[in-house]
């Protein structure tokens, strides 16, 4: 890990802001303001802070912060600037140029471990080859770091629980829990892990412990969206509401609609929804159709409000875009839902099932895309198929201790 500056207090104060950063600690923005306040020619101490709030900051803010750390950074060494140029892309959403410049930054400095702050690009880059380079990756570094490093065995577990490897993956993340009990990559592997298995109230309960011990987490919303999700797995449906209306944000549009679609989806009441204007905001923004899942997300979102015209036009916009996601994947998704609101399941499960696996090119990670196929079960149950819904959630009936959601998809209403 990196040590910060030349001086003892700077020292300290660097390292526990970048190992507070690696950990997802509710103290890291505190932290890296204290470090690039304390040392504001430090590139790489800005860099990081501006990685951290880059959500909010305007591209000319975003572009002037990282032009001036990268400049820093470069009086600093080699690996500082490369570590700046990285976040620099990052930040402007140039996630293949970001993974292939970390091919190359690792091939000089093996197991850096604040690079992995910006791993995340290949799978963000749209394009199944660059998940597969950075799951390789990833591989990679562990072995060399060992097992001593809790970062890199965090980092390998997020892997194995994206490539459906869940017991190797439960595996690692207690792993690395105990060289850093306050891992929040490996807590968040451990909540997709669980999710698979369908652990439900043990699920719940672990998270619940976890977060107690920091209640400003920089996962605290997402960590309670799932588990939301594990008590809709298991029926409990006012804890999910309850979770939804407390723990997520405005601007945490897509995990909202998300729950609720899901709570829709089984003919239950939805948490406090999005409003409507605001999501067409969203869409109409510079980035509304930036990021394929992100714009999926806001489908979900005009779907829970039953905005027909809206999707419709989305799925338009999608079907004319070039990008082959877009315009293969996003469209006829974005057109089922539309036919959902208007009580079309025929055409809405008939569009779905022509997408086979060309549906994870949606984006987002396995528990993420889920839903997906719980609304072709629902889609298939309602046009009166439901053997074949039967057949597609078999996988989950069959595998996870907690399935009622489940159940209630493959039931007739």
């Amino acid at each position: 890990m990196m040590a910060a500056g030349t001086s003892t207090t700077g020292v300290r104060v660097g390292d526990r802001a970048v190992a507070e950063f690696l950990a997802l600690g509710g103290q890291t923005l505190p932290l890296l303001r204290n470090w690039a306040g304390e040392e504001p020619g430090n590139g790489v101490a800005r860099g990081l802070l501006t990685l951290a709030t880059s959500e909010r900051m305007d591209d000319r803010v975003l572009k002037q912060q990282l032009v001036t750390a990268h400049r820093d950074a470069q009086a600093s060494g080699e690996r500082e600037a490369s570590l700046v140029y990285g976040v620099f892309l990052h930040t402007h959403r140039q996630y293949r140029l970001t993974a292939d410049h970390l091919m190359a930054h690792f091939e000089r400095w093996p197991t850096d471990e604040v690079a992995t702050l910006i791993l995340d690009a290949f799978s963000a880059a749209g394009d199944s080859a660059y998940r597969v380079h950075g799951d390789a990756l990833v591989e990679q570094q562990a072995t060399l770091a060992g097992p001593d490093s809790w970062v890199w065995a965090s980092c390998l577990a997020a892997v194995r629980a994206e490539q459906g490897r869940v017991r190797e993956a439960h595996r690692l993340a207690e792993h690395a829990l105990s060289r850093n009990p306050r891992s929040g990559v490996a807590v968040h592997a451990l909540a997709h892990v669980e999710h698979e298995l369908g652990t439900g109230p043990a699920s719940t309960r672990m998270l619940d412990r976890w977060l107690a011990q920091d209640s400003q987490a920089v996962q605290l919303g997402h960590l309670n969206w799932h588990a939301a999700l594990q008590s809709i797995a298991c029926g409990d449906f006012a804890d999910a509401r309850h979770r939804a209306d407390t723990a997520l944000r405005r601007e945490d549009v897509g995990m909202r609609a998300a729950t609720n679609w899901r709570l829709m989806l089984v003919g239950q009441e939805p948490a406090r929804r999005s409003d409507l204007d605001h999501v067409r905001e969203l869409l109409a923004a510079p980035g509304g159709m930036a990021e394929v899942f992100h714009t999926f997300n806001l489908a979900l979102a005009l779907a829970v409000e039953a905005a027909t015209e809206d999707l419709e036009t989305l799925a338009g916009r999608a079907a004319a875009d070039p990008r082959p996601a877009y315009r293969e994947v996003l469209a006829p998704v974005v057109g089922a839902l539309a036919h959902i609101t208007v009580g079309h399941p025929r055409a809405a499960a008939e569009g779905l099932a022509a997408l086979g696996e060309k549906a994870e090119q949606i984006g987002g990670v396995r528990v993420e895309r889920e839903i997906v196929q719980d609304t072709l079960a629902r889609a298939l149950i309602d046009a009166g198929d439901p053997a074949r819904a039967a057949a597609l959630l078999r996988h989950r009936t069959t595998t996870r201790d907690h399935h009622t959601y489940e159940n209630l998809l493959l039931a007739p209403r």
